[in-house]
């Protein structure tokens, strides 16, 4: 249910502040000099689930959305951004590993699927036991398949798996257009693919749609660049051009450059916080949320420092995704009985040691089915 907070405002203060530090708590020395580690991808992991989360609070489950404002905006982003990482990351392996379609289909859905059976099983069971809320045997059955045809916040199992229905279309996908020489024209043929399909408009897809469309272009997009970096010309002409900024004679110019860079990037961010684009055309806003999550992508690579608590966000974001809401909307259990900014602070520690909980138990189900 919807909750009401008092002093919307000042909650959003003195959380910010604690999770400020915290983060700076967090923060160690990187390690290596890559440009893009797998560190880096798991804390941008981490950004994006606690956007979303930020978003879902912020907008849907408290009364007052000047709560959490202006970070409760960018759900947007924190999806384009589990979109593009994932893109890229399938890209990335599957060119470093030989699969056969067979073996990427048990590889990939296996760690897809368990967590999330696991997940919404126990949420179809308590919504049963505990709030007599009884789906049909065919929204169920359609559920465990991983179609999801509404993203209903107040009605459905769990609103947000309407992402699920999206990612596991495009793992479906990906195995039968790559080409493992020409991987930047796998990212044209899984963006065409999808275009068409929702251009057609199926009846069936007719109340998620408008939310494909604007998250249509970030998997390509990840697989794009993905296929760029893999080029040994390009990854050249990448790694010269880092190598004459490192070694350049004048350090202050080195230095001024760096930091321009930086700032302009986080004004980019910014600006895309306090006007996200939300309501205008799918397009621009689409565009507007991939600017954001190139400029954050920048951002956390040309930073010199791990932050290890968006690492460990990130590690656990897919179990993350997968309970949050339903824990928050259906089954509170702190913001109906302690201030705002406290209750958020208590759950998302709540949601890390939930998290390790379903990856650990996923974990032994796939070495048990692997056998």
């Amino acid at each position: 249910m919807t909750i009401s907070i008092n002093n919307p405002l000042l909650a959003t203060y003195i959380f910010e502040i604690i999770f400020v530090v915290a983060l700076l708590i967090s923060i160690r020395r990187r390690e290596g000099n890559d440009f893009f580690p797998a560190s880096v991808t798991q804390e941008l992991k981490g950004l994006a689930i606690l956007a979303v989360v930020f978003s879902h609070i912020g907008y849907f489950l408290v009364t007052d959305h000047r709560f959490l404002y202006p970070i409760s905006t960018v759900a947007g982003v924190g999806v384009n951004l589990f979109l593009f990482l994932s893109g890229y990351g399938l890209m990335i392996s599957s060119l470093k590993k030989q699969y056969s379609v067979w073996q990427f289909y048990r590889h990939r859905l296996l760690k897809l699927f368990i967590p999330f059976w696991l997940a919404l099983i126990v949420f179809f069971l308590l919504d049963s036991l505990f709030l007599k809320i009884n789906y049909s045997w065919n929204y169920i059955g359609e559920a465990l398949l991983g179609l999801f045809t509404h993203a209903d916040l107040y009605q459905d199992v769990n609103s947000p798996l309407w992402y699920f229905t999206l990612i596991l279309f495009y793992y479906l996908v990906f195995p039968l257009v790559f080409l493992r020489k020409y991987p930047w024209l796998s990212a044209g043929i899984i963006y065409l693919i999808t275009y068409f399909i929702l251009d057609i408009n199926p009846d069936r897809l007719i109340y998620v749609v408008h939310l494909y469309k604007i998250h249509l272009i970030a998997f390509p997009l990840g697989m794009f660049i993905a296929g760029l970096a893999s080029q040994k010309k390009i990854s050249a002409y990448l790694e010269l051009g880092k190598n004459k900024i490192a070694n350049a004679n004048r350090k202050i110019f080195k230095t001024i450059f760096y930091y321009f860079s930086l700032a302009v990037l986080i004004i980019l961010v910014g600006y895309t916080l306090y006007f996200p684009g939300i309501g205008q055309e799918p397009l621009t806003e689409e565009l507007t949320s991939i600017a954001a999550v190139l400029a954050l992508i920048l951002i956390f690579s040309m930073k010199k420092f791990d932050i290890k608590l968006l690492y460990w966000f990130g590690f656990y974001s897919y179990e993350i995704y997968l309970f949050h809401w339903p824990l928050l909307y259906r089954y509170d259990l702190f913001f109906k009985f302690l201030p705002a900014w406290f209750a958020l602070v208590i759950y998302l520690a709540f949601f890390l040691a939930l998290g390790w909980g379903l990856r650990k138990i996923s974990d032994r189900a796939a070495e048990k089915v692997s056998v």
